[in-house]
């Protein structure tokens, strides 16, 4: 979708509904490569801009669109992001300062829409099972081995389902009604404790 298409794609969904009060804004994807060492100047440069546009302008526009609307019935906005955007991750720079870009947006956009009682949240999940996640790891060396990797990344010792994702977004959505401006972490605990962390004579084909 260009970002000429957002407001008739929302100005279609509040006359499908007229007490539309929520929206939700999911959008990236991820390049793993050393952008920094192997990528020229005005290259690197594009493939940031074009990260950026596509992981924060099209929140930050879809959001000043639907507000008007969002206004009236006292909605709330919902941004996916990522658990990189807190902890980092190893040669994807642009993906994760898109993500950071996204949950330091939501908490500017809750002090602005508070005086509307418009709630504005996000959400930054983990390793979940998704096509992309398959499809990243189909690339690597040894993708059982891969798959086995991102799911020992967890304290839980899986990976995440699309299921959940979608019980966090009803949560924000529905029943967090005193929550706005926080980044809800879904991760099964991949942030916590302490971990070998030197890359120095890391070889790994794939970091997820």
């Amino acid at each position: 979708m260009a970002f000429t298409d957002i407001p008739s794609a929302l100005e279609a969904k509040f006359l499908a509904s007229a007490r539309e009060s929520r929206i939700v804004t999911l959008a990236g994807i991820k390049a793993i490569h050393r952008i920094l060492e192997n990528s020229r100047a005005a290259r690197a440069a594009q493939e940031f801009r074009s990260l950026m546009d596509l992981s924060v302008v099209s929140c930050f526009l879809t959001a000043k669109f639907a507000l008007p609307h969002l206004r009236k019935t006292k909605g709330n906005i919902i941004d996916i992001a990522s658990l990189v955007n807190v902890i980092g991750q190893k040669y994807a720079v642009p993906y994760v300062a898109t993500k950071g870009a996204v949950t330091a947006m939501i908490k500017a956009m809750a002090i602005d829409e508070s005086k509307y009682s418009v709630r504005v949240n996000s959400i930054s999940p983990g390793n979940i099972w998704t096509p992309m996640w398959e499809k990243l790891a189909s690339h690597t060396a040894n993708p059982e081995a891969t798959i086995q990797e991102g799911k020992d990344a967890q304290l839980l010792g899986r990976m995440g389902t699309p299921a959940e994702c979608a019980a966090a977004v009803l949560y924000l959505a529905s029943d967090a009604t005193f929550c706005t401006g926080i980044n809800l972490v879904l991760s099964g605990g991949a942030e916590l404790g302490y971990a070998q962390k030197s890359h120095r004579n890391s070889s790994s084909d794939f970091e997820g």
